[in-house]
């Protein structure tokens, strides 16, 4: 690691902060101390930059040096590679795992897997037919041509993880105990949030992030219903509401300019 360090920087004062800071040991809960010998903290703010710096001389530069023909794509420790048979994913895997215990890494046994990437032109059957990638599935879904016409293609959209997370984090608002603010104040707060999701997660396959979001709309019924007593307990009326504002300010929130009706 330090020799990965000492190729990027001269500096004599970040070499020494970062060697000590990678043997210094680490305070359980109790009070005692732990010492380190390999690796580095998880969830130290340097943590992901010395990985990735680490990751770029034992696989990027390898791969480049040993099998510049395979493309692969890598962000932080996870890692697509692009092979062209399965006796090419098979000895690449193979050689990985050597390559890794040299460097003293491990693959994770759960997280790898070699994946056969199926659609209308590859047709054959393999237990393994999709995967995860930066938030999103990849895996057979039906698209339309430019003619109309639907066939099978090997798409990503969002993944049940990122959607599960996005849900959660839209609960952890609590929008139904903010009756003391406006819709407005509410849409300040949480676009600029719900906006990065949209245009992420729905670049690709957007047909898959419209139930997520309509949980957002979900929530914003039960603030109404907790804003307006006349409206207390009748969800058709607070969802009658809900419609009539976005009809008249459909841009309010950033979700709304998907082109989808967000309330049922």
């Amino acid at each position: 690691m330090m020799k990965a360090v000492r190729k990027h920087t001269q500096s004599k004062w970040i070499v020494l902060y970062i060697e000590r800071w990678l043997i210094a040991p680490v305070q359980l809960p109790d009070g005692s101390q732990q010492q380190r010998d390999k690796g580095t903290p998880q969830g130290g703010v340097i943590s992901p930059l010395l990985a990735n710096l680490f990751l770029h001389y034992a696989f990027d530069t390898w791969m480049e040096r040993n099998y510049p023909a395979i493309r692969f794509e890598r962000y932080a420790d996870d890692i697509v590679i692009h092979c062209k048979s399965l006796g090419q994913a098979t000895m690449l895997h193979q050689e990985l795992e050597q390559r890794f215990a040299e460097c003293k890494l491990e693959m994770s046994a759960k997280k790898t897997k070699i994946v056969y990437c199926k659609d209308g032109a590859r047709k054959k059957d393999y237990p393994k037919i999709s995967f995860d990638f930066l938030g999103y599935t990849f895996k057979p879904r039906e698209a339309k041509a430019k003619n109309g016409k639907i066939f099978l293609s090997f798409l990503p959209a969002i993944s049940a993880k990122a959607a599960q997370a996005i849900r959660q984090s839209v609960r952890g608002w609590r929008l139904k105990r903010r009756s003391t603010l406006t819709l407005e104040e509410i849409a300040h707060r949480i676009n600029p949030i719900v906006r990065g999701w949209v245009q992420y997660y729905g670049r690709f396959y957007r047909g898959a992030l419209y139930p997520v979001m309509a949980k957002i709309d979900q929530h914003l019924t039960k603030w109404i219903k907790a804003k307006h007593k006349r409206v207390r307990g009748k969800l058709g009326c607070a969802l009658e509401w809900l419609r009539r504002i976005r009809s008249a300010h459909p841009w309010l929130f950033a979700h709304w300019k998907l082109a989808w009706a967000a309330v049922p």
